[in-house]
């Protein structure tokens, strides 16, 4: 069983998926890793909304030990969010960076010759107290920003790029780490030590460890120029999705969900507009509006509004600051010996070259447009049967669309969400990954949380704690839009080892007070999206912290993620978890057999409005010089020369698209979503070819070849060792039902 609504990206962004980005990849050294997440890709952390009243923005006296000490308390030791001040930051992490660089510079003065202990595994060691700094300081980025914090981040940006290029450019340490790599195969290392060397090497030749001094300086000018860039695009859109909201008044509601008209009047109340409607300027907002409502001129004006941010031609204008990015980016680039951006960002990827990742998307590309046009003729035979006497606009296709989903499948999107209530699907989640992988949760308390709405549960395997799982479900102001997994502790072995602390987060918006808080499917997907993340934090099993858990390519880290949506869909979940939100009655079976047969339904929207963005962004970033860049022109040059459909935009037009300028995560990577998409539908077929969706040796061998694995091996072998073979492409064809040619 599949989606009616397939499945599309659920960008973090970097992250929403992307932006697994919230998946802080805390990489190198194990914390001064998670400072890198935060040098060239500061604004992947800055995309939290800012609440200018902040109970826990006091200041304190400066003392950073709260966010260096090791965590104490249960499980191994918690985040300690319950003692945190944004005045702690600065110093804690101006402290973190010295005690780093202090014992990166040790590894490099070691008299004894170089081995994978004394350098490779010391850097696996190093950098701790400033790793659980940055830890809190992302959680604090992305779910309780407030102005101070974000007068903090744009402060500590440069500070924490230049920290990375201290590490990166060491030429001591750069020199013992290529001489174990050049011993790698015949000093007994085993496979996960090999792998790790070639990481740490690779990573270092790569931001140009073998440049001359003068490259070395210029690359971390550019690189600390690029940190304020980021800031100052994701804080851009930050002012035009918070300083931003349509108030309705009663009479201006046709259409809309009782559910969302709720929703509507607690947020205009919590911001002080009692009796009123607020759309706000975010995509879970819109995406329902556009939808449901029949006013079609409010239709127009939220989608301009919404498609308009960062592009207004003012003070937040995003334009000039992508100009400027990318001709840094393309000098760096040029620097560190590479022809553009995007060769150097697909380079560790599975896809490996722009050429590879463009042929999948060109793959799928016509068949898509050929699906729009379909759709876009269904939905303009039901507006003259109705004597609208409109052409199809963008602000008019999802409210089309759902006519025609109930035209053609006698499917109702409000009654789905009649069924998924956000704690069923959550108890869901839980039951299928003990159905599949033996993961068994236990809520607990007693343990700090940074605000009242997360909740914390205890994970177990096989009698085993595996580790912690929290929950942040609820939007709210000082929190970024979109859905994200953080790892706040990865697993590993070394020395002990650590259990995994995770979370997952999104922007459900809270109903009444003893309301439920119903989903639609889309939103369903996305939870189950997320938490897949956290399963592959979760299953991790690894030796070394880097390698562990979702630190994988960004073309394979969403396999776990993507294709743990197929389990919402099937009888087993819907029959069980899918209860009337009034009856407790389950879905009835007709409706998730209308739900089956609709499994394809706008993908030629779906599909087309994520292949834009992915081929506008690796056309981009294959520009070898983009000196005088003007992103609208070459938006719509671009899209004309695609033959992008008119009815639609693309997912994200440039001067909102975080994924690509607010870090450097996704940026020529877009594409990577459609790339495990790939590797899902592939995936999937495996359980089709087994015993089925709950085939328990599938899961298995899929848990064992690729949720456990993290890192540890290459993901193509990875892979292959699940499947038996390379992955099949024409499944993604299969899956969207498009033709196989």
């Amino acid at each position: 069983m599949r989606d009616y609504v397939r499945r599309r990206p659920n960008l973090l962004s970097p992250t929403e998926r992307d932006e697994t980005v919230m998946k802080l990849s805390l990489r190198f050294p194990k914390s001064c890793a998670a400072a890198a997440a935060l040098l060239l890709g500061l604004a992947a952390l800055t995309t939290a909304s800012c609440s200018k009243s902040d109970k826990n923005a006091a200041t304190t006296d400066g003392t950073p030990d709260v966010l260096l000490a090791e965590w104490t308390g249960p499980y191994g030791g918690v985040p300690p969010f319950d003692r945190v001040k944004v005045g702690d930051f600065k110093p804690a992490l101006e402290e973190g960076m010295k005690q780093a660089l202090a014992e990166i510079d040790a590894i490099a003065a070691n008299p004894r010759p170089p081995d994978f202990e004394n350098t490779v595994a010391a850097l696996e060691r190093s950098g701790r107290a400033l790793d659980r700094a940055t830890t809190v300081f992302g959680v604090w980025s992305t779910s309780m920003s407030s102005d101070e914090f974000r007068a903090v981040e744009e402060e500590m940006a440069p500070k924490l790029a230049e920290f990375r290029d201290k590490v990166m450019q060491n030429p001591r340490l750069f020199e013992r780490i290529e001489k174990v790599y050049q011993a790698r195969e015949s000093s007994g290392l085993d496979q996960e030590q090999q792998r790790l060397v070639w990481d740490y090497y690779t990573d270092f030749v790569r931001e140009g460890a073998k440049l001359t001094p003068e490259e070395k300086a210029r690359v971390a000018e550019i690189n600390r120029e690029l940190a304020d860039l980021y800031t100052r695009f994701s804080n851009n859109l930050l002012h035009d999705e918070e300083g931003y909201a349509l108030y309705l008044e009663a009479g201006q509601l046709g259409g809309l969900p009782e559910s969302y008209v709720q929703a509507a009047a607690q947020a205009a109340a919590d911001r002080g507009e009692q009796g009123k409607y607020a759309v706000l300027n975010t995509r879970s907002s819109m995406d329902p509006f556009l939808t449901y409502s029949s006013e079609r001129a409010l239709r127009e004006r939220v989608w301009r509004t919404y498609y308009s941010r960062g592009d207004n031609g003012d003070a937040y204008d995003n334009n000039g600051v992508i100009a400027r990015i990318l001709e840094l980016r393309a000098e760096r680039t040029r620097l560190q010996g590479y022809p553009t951006f995007a060769h150097r960002a697909t380079e560790k990827q599975v896809a490996k070259t722009p050429e590879a990742a463009t042929a999948l998307m060109m793959k799928v590309w016509p068949a898509a447009v050929a699906r729009v046009r379909e759709e876009v003729a269904d939905m303009q035979s039901i507006a003259d049967r109705e004597g609208a006497k409109i052409r199809i606009e963008p602000w008019d296709y999802r409210f089309y669309a759902e006519k025609v989903r109930k035209a053609k499948y006698d499917l109702d999107s409000r009654e789905v969400k009649e069924h998924l209530e956000l704690e069923k699907l959550r108890e869901a989640m839980m039951w299928a990954a003990g159905e599949l992988y033996g993961f068994r949760f236990e809520p607990v308390s007693g343990v700090p949380v940074y605000h009242p709405d997360v909740r914390v549960w205890e994970v177990r395997r096989e009698g085993k704690h595996v580790g912690l799982w929290y929950f942040d479900p609820y939007a709210r102001p000082g929190k970024r839009s979109g859905a994200w997994m953080n790892a706040y502790r990865r697993q590993h072995r070394l020395d002990g080892g650590e259990t995994t602390v995770v979370s997952n987060n999104s922007n459900f918006v809270k109903g009444a007070p003893g309301e439920p808080v119903l989903l639609s499917w889309d939103d369903a997907e996305t939870m189950f999206h997320e938490f897949g993340h956290a399963l592959h934090g979760l299953a991790a099993d690894s030796t070394y912290p880097s390698l562990s858990g979702t630190a994988v390519a960004r073309d394979y880290v969403e396999l776990p993620s993507q294709i743990n949506e197929q389990w919402l869909g099937t009888p087993e979940v819907l029959g069980r978890f899918a209860l009337h939100h009034k009856t407790g009655k389950p879905m009835p079976a007709a409706l998730i057999g209308r739900i089956e047969k609709a499994r394809t339904f706008n993908q030629g929207f779906m599909t087309v409005e994520f292949l834009a963005s992915a081929l506008v962004d690796m056309k981009v970033h294959t520009l070898a010089d983009p000196r005088g860049f003007d992103p609208d022109r070459f938006e719509r040059e671009t899209l004309a020369e695609i033959g992008m459909p008119g009815e639609l935009p693309m997912r994200h037009r440039m001067p909102q698209f975080s994924h690509i300028f607010s870090s450097e995560g996704y940026a020529a990577g877009y594409y990577a979503y459609l790339w495990a998409d790939a590797l899902t539908a592939d995936a999937w077929e495996a359980f089709a070819e087994g015993g089925g969706a709950w085939d328990r040796e599938v899961a298995r061998r899929f848990y064992d070849q690729v949720l456990s694995k993290g890192n540890t091996v290459d993901p193509e072998i990875a892979y292959r060792s699940f499947r038996g073979r390379d992955m099949d492409t024409d499944a993604l064809m299969r899956d969207r039902g498009f033709p196989v040619r």
